[in-house]
């Protein structure tokens, strides 16, 4: 006759449930130390990014008077914002301004960050120096300088002069007071940006330009075909913060133009300074909705960006 022998109670299910059971409660709390971390900054954003963003749309909903009580309106100040051309005006204003900084400044940062790549070590710490002290000018400082270099005897004028072209009114033009408030933007964030790409060169695995080069690929096929693609994420990255910093550029035009001649240097920021200092009654109210639907349309343009520029994850290298 055989007898059974029962395992203890703390014995039943064997060494891989126990396993399981230690696996489960550490990660449980790990669990409880991400949280404990990541509270301070939860309540840092719910604090003065979440809650304002609600109160703002609360207010946007109300007609905002400071001598007497506020009047609710509903929607009746985005239908305003909506169909005033001036608002739509300056978006477009602040999109031809990050069309040309944008791509222009990731060429930029591109080309140079691959130039310091090849430079030795005391060479490129030199380089890098250089490149970035913009990044710490003041941008009101940088429009003051260039509003002197733009000025009808100023270094601008002398230079195309050189080569037999007349003088040109680069702040007082239409036509080309936008355009010459990219060139400050461009000198003023390319450093940072250099730096960003910089690191992330360094990141390819240099045995992948060594096979192209043994091919036959030179540095353009190169750039195309390694480069770019490894760098996709990074590019995302700055394309999506350099669109979202250009359409709410501010200082330059406030500075160097007033949004001028006739509102040609208008962007969205400043068009909602703007309104905000207009004498009617209804100017803080038209301006928190302007800025709300500005809000908007920058997330819509990150998502479009995120959208046909997809991420992929890291290769290891």
């Amino acid at each position: 006759m055989r007898t059974s022998v029962r395992a203890p109670a703390h014995d039943r299910g064997g060494p891989a449930v126990r396993r399981r059971q230690r696996q489960g409660g550490a990660g449980r709390k790990d669990n409880k130390t991400a949280y404990l971390m990541i509270a301070p900054m939860v309540v840092l954003l719910g604090v003065f990014v979440f809650w304002p963003l609600v109160y703002s749309v609360y207010l946007s909903l109300y007609e905002i008077n400071f001598y007497k009580g506020s009047t609710f309106v509903g929607f009746k100040f985005y239908r305003f914002v909506l169909t005033d051309p001036e608002f739509w005006a300056s978006v477009r204003r602040g999109l031809y301004f990050t069309a040309i900084v944008v791509p222009g400044g990731l060429a930029v940062a591109l080309l140079l960050a691959s130039f310091i790549k090849t430079l030795g070590t005391r060479a490129a710490s030199f380089v890098k120096t250089v490149v970035y002290l913009p990044a710490v000018i003041s941008i009101v400082i940088a429009s003051l300088l260039y509003m002197f270099m733009y000025q009808d005897e100023g270094l601008v004028n002398w230079l195309i002069g050189l080569v037999g072209i007349e003088p040109v009114g680069w702040l007082q033009d239409t036509g080309w007071a936008l355009p010459a408030i990219t060139v400050p933007a461009l000198w003023l964030g390319f450093g940072l940006t250099t730096l960003i790409l910089l690191a992330a060169l360094l990141d390819i695995p240099e045995s992948y330009f060594e096979s192209a080069q043994l091919d036959g690929a030179g540095f353009l096929r190169r750039t195309w075909h390694i480069t770019i693609p490894l760098l996709k994420n990074v590019l995302l990255y700055l394309t999506v913060t350099g669109f979202v910093a250009g359409l709410q550029q501010f200082e330059l035009p406030l500075v160097m133009t007033k949004g001028g001649p006739v509102g040609s240097t208008t962007t969205p920021n400043l068009f909602i300074f703007n309104s905000f200092r207009d004498a009617t009654p209804y100017a803080t109210s038209y301006s928190l909705t302007a800025a709300l639907l500005l809000f908007v349309v920058l997330g819509t343009i990150s998502m479009l960006i995120f959208r046909f520029i997809k991420s992929e994850k890291s290769i290891d290298g």
